[in-house]
């Protein structure tokens, strides 16, 4: 109640004059009752009246940045903790308010000043992960994984410190030390199927197709969304795994979306192509060319098909239309014919 805090009075009787402090009180002791019943935005009202009668009484002051905070007024709310610490509040409270509300308006300078204020205030505090996590959308990865790892000692259960430092190391290009801090990223929320999907893509990038598929249908069971480049890549991983009639059953839902999609119809031509299924290979190479008539590499292809059918007169005759339209094609040709080579 007002009555308990030092410089404030009960509201006056009817008729009496408030005094500054008076009326500071009276305001202050009318947010409280509003906060305590949930009414934010009244509360906020009354502290802003109760700060305009006295603008240096620290309780005032800290019940309206908080009501700021609360009410998401970020910059109001930091502005207000400040003038807390200017007339003297060097607690780690308030250095932790700035540094979140520092975290939250994006200002990563200050989330460091006021990181390591906090740390100087209470040296058991954790602030490692704020300086971490700034680190890395600076892209300063080894600053980054220095902070996140020592985050990562002060708070074991924490899944955001090992995935960037999984972010970190897989922006480096550096797949291989990501893998472990992805699974412990996703150990620790597993609720999480972007970062599955994410490490799927990690696994691809080193060619464990495997894991790349493993991992693929593990982020769609836990709701990554199915849109086309979702089920692009686990085509892919399905046909990298060796699986060509389910890689191939994917891809063409996909172009069943998008019949024209080149891209697509090359790689479910080469799928089958690679996996002496000639007939097919050449449908799918038809298709491109009824999209694009000029398309000397998929002419070209059609014509080594059927070479390898066995058809050599007409697949050579195919392949040197082919160059004709496209010289360049001849170095495949050339290739095929040292030794050891050959599509």
């Amino acid at each position: 109640m007002i009555s308990s805090l030092t410089g404030f009075s009960q509201a006056p009787a009817t008729g009496g004059t408030l005094s500054s402090t008076d009326s500071a009180g009276y305001f202050l002791q009318k947010g409280l009752e509003e906060k305590k019943i949930g009414r934010r935005s009244e509360s906020l009202k009354n502290f802003e009246k109760a700060n305009k009668y006295d603008n240096s009484n620290k309780i005032i002051l800290n019940e309206l940045a908080g009501a700021y905070y609360d009410l998401r007024k970020f910059n109001q709310a930091k502005d207000t903790y400040k003038k807390l610490n200017e007339l003297g509040d060097g607690s780690a409270g308030v250095y932790k308010q700035l540094m979140n509300l520092s975290v939250n308006l994006r200002q990563q300078e200050d989330v460091i000043l006021y990181a390591n204020k906090v740390k100087q205030a209470d040296p058991n505090e954790r602030i490692s992960f704020f300086i971490g996590k700034v680190q890395y959308e600076r892209d300063n990865y080894g600053d980054a994984i220095k902070a996140l790892s020592e985050a990562m000692k002060e708070d074991p259960l924490n899944a955001e410190a090992p995935y960037m430092i999984a972010r970190s190391y897989a922006d480096m290009q550096n797949y291989k030390q990501a893998i472990p801090f992805f699974q412990k990223a996703i150990t620790l929320d597993p609720a999480k199927p972007n970062w599955i999907y994410e490490l799927a893509l990690i696994y691809y990038a080193i060619h464990d197709d495997k894991n790349a598929l493993k991992y693929m249908l593990e982020a769609a069971e836990k709701g990554y969304k199915k849109d086309n480049d979702y089920l692009e890549n686990l085509g892919v991983a399905y046909l990298n795994a060796g699986d060509l009639d389910k890689g191939v059953e994917i891809l063409g839902e996909i172009l069943k979306r998008k019949p024209s999609d080149m891209n697509i119809l090359n790689m479910v031509a080469e799928a089958y192509y690679y996996k002496g299924r000639y007939p097919q290979a050449i449908d799918y190479w038809d298709k491109i060319l009824v999209y694009d008539k000029e398309n000397a590499s998929a002419l070209y292809m059609i014509g080594m098909c059927y070479q390898k059918k066995g058809e050599k007169e007409k697949g050579q005759y195919l392949c040197d239309k082919a160059i004709q339209m496209d010289p360049s094609l001849a170095a495949l040709k050339q290739k095929k014919q040292m030794p050891g080579g050959g599509l």
